[in-house]
């Protein structure tokens, strides 16, 4: 299967540097992750608050990526499926 989803990628900069609501609320994360429709940053599945899944679940942005350091990879939530990051939004993310 291929993601069609990823067509809708945009060049929309991380809305922060750290997850939109744990830095709200005080928590804290372990990994974060970015919409890549929107731009939003949350913390991943194995972070208390679960703020990139909740952020799929709330707007249906479909594709998010990684937002750790050298970390070069995309996940769609629709198709469950691993992607490449589109080339052109790699400047947004950390070396």
């Amino acid at each position: 299967m291929t993601c069609q989803h990823i067509a809708a990628a945009k060049l929309v900069p991380p809305s922060s540097k750290g997850c939109d609501e744990c830095l709200k609320t005080g928590s804290g994360w372990v990994h974060l992750r970015v919409c890549l429709e929107c731009g939003h940053v949350g913390c991943c599945d194995s972070s208390p608050g679960r703020h990139a899944t909740a952020h799929f679940h709330s707007t249906k942005h479909p594709v998010m990526t990684s937002f750790e350091p050298g970390e070069r990879w995309a996940w769609c939530f629709v198709d469950e499926e691993d992607l490449k990051v589109p080339p052109q939004y790699t400047r947004y993310l950390r070396r």
